[in-house]
């Protein structure tokens, strides 16, 4: 291999951390969740960041396009917004005598889709092939998408007026779904006396070229496994699927959600394999939008499904 190549693989995990650490002064406080989103993009997965207005969900989207050196396009999703907006539309071009295809925002390799949930379940749907297949398929001729693709979705909490709830296929589409939340006293003090997040933004240089991302992705697809840590993942899917806590258990998609976001999360945590705590920690975001829990189950300690499944499993 070339002494070059070598020595830029060498170097990712020092990248990535600088890429965290310069997101960490726009986002001030939010450590774990910042990691959750790259993990989400190393594992080529798709983040679904939920809560309520003002508390920097597209500022960190904007952040993370700017370090990680990608285009951006901004979707502003509304009740109004149809596919061909997203998607692109044929137009035809009398010159030529023939139609000629204007992609859509969607064909850039970082998207925004913010305010997901205000758009309806017909626009909701224009992003299933994207966000799966990278690829979409416009009246009957399929064209890929740029390499790497990420989508990050902003979504209000779905009692806020005008909102439309997620069907399941569309939130089974994002690897990982948080929230933010409120900043702690310190930060939000930062906050205030600090730079306006923009101009900060806008001086942030890109840590990374197009060619780093993907060998980041590759690096993470490859990183090793024991069979005891897949034991652990079968024992999560098996008693999801037997619980009556649930509705219904974690799919096998589920499970290679939860395998690859262990992957990535553990080389942004500078390890050379995936430990059961790497496991525990990508949880609830994995999990937690996946299973829904049965109002009936009589467990009144249940919170969230991540923490009833931390509780009923022991590691082995």
């Amino acid at each position: 291999m070339d002494t070059t190549k070598v020595h830029q693989l060498d170097n990712l995990p020092d990248l990535l951390q600088t890429a965290i650490q310069s997101i960490n002064q726009v986002i001030l406080g939010k450590q774990q969740q910042i990691k959750l989103v790259f993990t989400s993009f190393i594992a080529r997965g798709h983040c679904l960041i939920e809560d309520q207005p003002g508390v920097g969900k597209t500022t960190l989207a904007h952040a993370m396009a700017q370090v990680l050196g990608l285009d951006f396009q901004r979707i502003q999703f509304t009740s109004d917004l149809l596919p061909a907006d997203v998607l692109g539309v044929s137009v035809f071009n009398r010159d030529q005598s023939q139609f000629e295809f204007h992609p859509g925002p969607i064909f850039s390799p970082f998207i925004l889709a913010d305010e997901i949930n205000r758009a309806t379940p017909k626009t909701q749907s224009a992003l299933l092939e994207s966000m799966e297949e990278y690829q979409v398929t416009v009246e009957g001729e399929t064209r890929p998408l740029p390499e790497p693709f990420f989508v990050i979705a902003t979504q209000n909490p779905t009692h806020q007026i005008g909102t439309y709830p997620l069907p399941e296929s569309q939130l089974d589409r994002f690897l990982m779904r948080i929230d933010l939340g409120y900043p702690d006293k310190e930060a939000e003090r930062r906050l205030l006396e600090g730079e306006d997040r923009r101009t900060i933004i806008k001086n942030m240089p890109a840590v990374f070229s197009t060619e780093q991302l993907l060998q980041l992705q590759q690096r993470a697809a490859t990183m090793h496994v024991a069979p005891a840590i897949l034991d652990y993942i079968q024992a999560i899917l098996t008693f999801t699927r037997e619980t009556s806590a649930f509705e219904f258990g974690l799919s096998p998609r589920g499970g290679l959600a939860l395998l690859n976001a262990a992957k990535a999360y553990a080389l942004i945590d500078a390890q050379e394999y995936v430990l059961p705590e790497h496991i525990q920690a990508i949880l609830p975001a994995v999990v937690n939008h996946r299973l829904p829990v049965h109002i009936d189950t009589g467990a009144k300690q249940l919170t969230t499904a991540a923490e009833h499944i931390l509780s009923s499993i022991n590691v082995t």
